[in-house]
């Protein structure tokens, strides 16, 4: 692929800048290779400022730019990005070695529908509306900082910054330094489609300089952050000194109730193919699956079969369903937890440590099946974020459900069998979503965890909804 020239650069106020002195050089690596690809600049709290302040400068201009005209250049930038799609998925499929067929049919278009979602429940929502004789008002919230990850790139990009420029806030993007090269595609759709300057702006950085400035700034008015539930709560100690709001979506756990009356074969394989997809590195992934404790070892011989027929190899080739972890540590993380499973006696179905075989460079792990496991066990209660699944017995649905809520997370959650008998399971869980009986991804239900995976919403008016402050002009109608 054609790496963006502007690699080492800054978008800021409206054009494309150097780091400032004290900025260092971070090679961008092909996790399938481990070839270096690219250098990205990481900046400093300085370039962090610049940013922060051309966005306070453009915000009072922007805010009370109509809506319509807001809609609008957004949905301008929804045609520059999807002449463009191409470069998208060959960018992430790059940054973080994502099969090439899976970058343009889940990554490439994540950033497409949640534009397209946001747009249309722009058009929909009640932006101004009575109440009495108090007329109530959605404004926008002010600068903005947003912070996203590298296991969906454009999926997190788009989910923050057009929901946030359709409310009218002006903004500082910075993306993973580890995934950089898709965000450096935005910010030029951005510049193509005629964002004002100021508006949008992105800076590249690591967490503790760049990210720690944006969060703590005094002229930030919300950061919202997706990452690790570690990072987050140093973002969350970082913005409380200004009291700005912080919007997180964090880690997670989820579980994967398999009910008696379900088709086995058929919702255990389906069960692994959610947790394994994206090599595993997803939030709301179904990472552990409880399975009615007769049916324990036949289910994990269909999980077995399910895990057979993943291809692991070259993301370049259209027949490889799975790619390797981003970088060598994330991969030293799930090597870690595997060997802790084996250690503690589960049951390895399948998997194990080391690279598949064959395979002597990139960051490639085999799929990996677990079965056995009890609640305490450290595969069921950490966040591995690699393609590993534990399968827990269950006695009933009570001990089912005691077990699912028994995390500190609880970002998704998944039912499988009859919906009627599903529905009233749904409301004893205590996740953001639940899945029934492993849905299409509805980008216009809302997105976001309980407990440790967070707090706000993401997706169409949800997100929408987050950058907004709520005014009440008393007395409008008297």
């Amino acid at each position: 692929m054609t790496i963006s020239k502007h690699i080492g650069q800054f978008y800021i106020n409206g054009g494309w800048v150097d780091p400032l002195p004290g900025a260092t050089k971070f090679g961008v690596e092909n996790p399938a290779t481990e070839e270096i690809v690219g250098e990205v600049a990481l900046g400093t709290a300085a370039d962090a400022d610049r940013a922060i302040a051309a966005a306070r400068a453009a915000f009072d201009g922007w805010t009370v730019t109509p809506l319509k005209d807001r809609i609008a250049l957004v949905r301008r930038i929804l045609e520059v990005y999807n002449s463009r799609y191409e470069e998208f998925a060959q960018a992430m499929s790059t940054e973080m070695g994502a099969p090439i067929e899976w970058a343009r049919g889940a990554q490439a278009w994540a950033g497409q529908v949640h534009i397209e979602s946001t747009i249309k429940a722009a058009e929909e929502m009640q932006w101004e509306y009575m109440r009495g004789s108090t007329r109530i008002v959605l404004e926008g919230i002010g600068v903005c900082a947003l912070i996203t990850p590298w296991n969906w790139p454009m999926n997190q990009i788009a989910c923050k910054v057009a929901p946030a420029l359709i409310a009218g806030c002006t903004m500082v993007l910075k993306p993973s330094e580890i995934a950089p090269l898709s965000g450096l595609l935005f910010a030029e759709v951005c510049h193509e489609a005629g964002v004002p300057p100021g508006v949008f702006n992105m800076v590249n950085g690591n967490g503790p300089e760049v990210g720690a400035r944006m969060s703590s700034h005094p002229e930030v008015d919300m950061v919202s952050f997706t990452g690790s539930t570690r990072a987050g709560t140093a973002i969350a100690a970082a913005a409380a000194p200004t009291v700005k709001r912080v919007a997180q979506e964090l880690g997670g756990k989820s579980p994967n109730i398999i009910l008696r009356s379900a088709d086995l074969a058929e919702a255990v394989k389906a069960g692994v193919a959610g947790c394994f997809g994206n090599t595993g590195q997803s939030c709301d992934a179904p990472t552990r699956m409880f399975v009615p404790r007769d049916l324990h070892d036949e289910a994990l011989g269909y999980a077995k079969e399910a895990a057979d027929e993943v291809v692991v190899g070259d993301p370049r080739d259209t027949a490889t369903t799975m790619g390797p972890l981003v970088s060598k540590l994330q991969f030293d993380k799930v090597q870690r937890l595997i060997q802790a499973g084996i250690d503690e006696g589960a049951t390895l179905v399948c998997g194990g440590i080391g690279r598949p075989v064959g395979v002597n460079r990139g960051w490639f792990v085999r799929p990996t099946i677990f079965g056995d496991v009890t609640n305490e066990m450290t595969v069921s209660r950490e966040e591995i974020f690699g393609p590993v699944l534990a399968i827990l017995p269950y006695d009933d649905l009570d001990h089912a459900v005691t077990m699912a809520n028994d995390t500190p997370y609880g970002l998704a959650a998944y039912i499988a069998g009859p919906v009627e008998e599903a529905k009233p399971l749904a409301r004893r869980l205590r996740a953001g979503t639940i899945n029934l009986n492993y849905p299409d991804w509805d980008t216009f239900a809302p997105f976001g965890g309980y407990k440790q995976s967070g707090n706000g919403r993401e997706y169409a008016d949800w997100g929408i909804h987050d950058f907004c402050e709520i005014k009440g002009v008393v007395g409008w109608g008297a």
